[in-house]
């Protein structure tokens, strides 16, 4: 998973299978917690959507940043039976390193032990066959792609205008997380709502509250909430009622916002036959900033921590 960057897009991973849940508390029903509650302040609509634009803005230019550093990702899987219950648990660990300006991630533990030599080996070689395929690449082929990652962020862009127009906005309040002030607000589907981009029209099937830290506006936290059922191709998936994903965000070296963890839990349906409930709890931790001209040569010598 290479979760998740901005908040707002998030509300696409929610599509995804890799960030969903079920049986959380509604977003309204989330509130602040008295001992960290600070002054209220009010906002206007104006300011709000003036605050929802910037905080998007400003995470476009943190992603460039967040492609300096290296990490580690666990990620603990939970299968539930229909009441619930923990059937299986299983864990995987991967460590997110820099490639070509591009994170890459390669597994490195299973049920948090080391992969088995034969496991650990296939590992290397699709980190190698990565680096050989960037070290070989075309000024065309770059051309391409530097093109596309500019076409998705422009479509980031949109994305976020269509939710402005999706969304009536309220300021709920302030909050302390990690010793920072951030606003609250929670955003509800606008009746009405005529999506232009495709995958703005499940817009209305989720309901989400935001956390935007006050001295940086920077997301730190948001909570989506499946609030009806969302059919994904014909009979392709249903993701049911009441789906649910909280995302936060940390501040490192005092430059830039990393995920921090994100929990999820999901009911679904795939293909109209096999029914997926489960939980998912992602952590991430040892953020390492790597020097911009570390050099690639293989498996192993991928780049110069700092």
């Amino acid at each position: 998973m290479q979760l998740y960057r901005s908040a707002f897009l998030f509300l696409f991973a929610v599509l995804s299978f890799q960030a969903f849940g079920q049986d959380a508390p509604r977003t309204d029903e989330v509130k602040a917690s008295p001992e960290r509650a600070t002054p209220r302040t009010v906002l206007t609509q104006n300011q709000i959507h003036e605050l929802i634009h910037q905080a998007a803005d400003n995470d476009l230019l943190n992603n460039k940043a967040a492609r300096n550093y290296a990490y580690i990702q666990r990620e603990e899987e939970h299968r539930l039976d229909g009441n619930g219950e923990v059937k299986s648990t299983e864990t995987r660990t991967y460590e997110i390193m820099v490639l070509y300006d591009e994170p890459v991630r390669k597994q490195i533990e299973k049920n948090d032990k080391p992969l088995s030599e034969k496991d650990a080996r296939k590992e290397d070689e699709k980190i190698q066959k990565i680096i050989d395929k960037r070290k070989n690449e075309s000024d065309g082929d770059r051309k391409k792609r530097l093109e596309k990652e500019e076409k998705d962020r422009e479509q980031g862009r949109e994305f976020v205008k269509e939710i402005d127009d999706a969304y009536n906005f309220r300021f709920v309040g302030n909050e302390q997380l990690e010793g920072r002030e951030t606003y609250i607000i929670d955003a509800d589907p606008r009746p009405g709502f005529q999506p232009h981009m495709k995958g703005a029209k499940f817009l209305p099937k989720f309901r989400f509250r935001v956390w935007i830290d006050k001295a940086e506006t920077q997301w730190v936290k948001v909570d989506i909430q499946c609030i009806d059922t969302v059919s994904i191709g014909l009979f392709l998936a249903r993701i049911h009622k009441g789906s649910n994903i909280q995302i936060e965000q940390t501040r490192v070296n005092d430059e830039v916002w990393l995920p921090k963890r994100v929990t999820l839990k999901i009911g679904a349906r795939i293909a109209l036959l096999k029914s997926l409930n489960l939980a998912e709890d992602v952590t991430y931790r040892d953020y390492k900033k790597f020097r911009a001209n570390a050099k690639i040569t293989g498996v192993g010598e991928v780049a110069d921590p700092k």
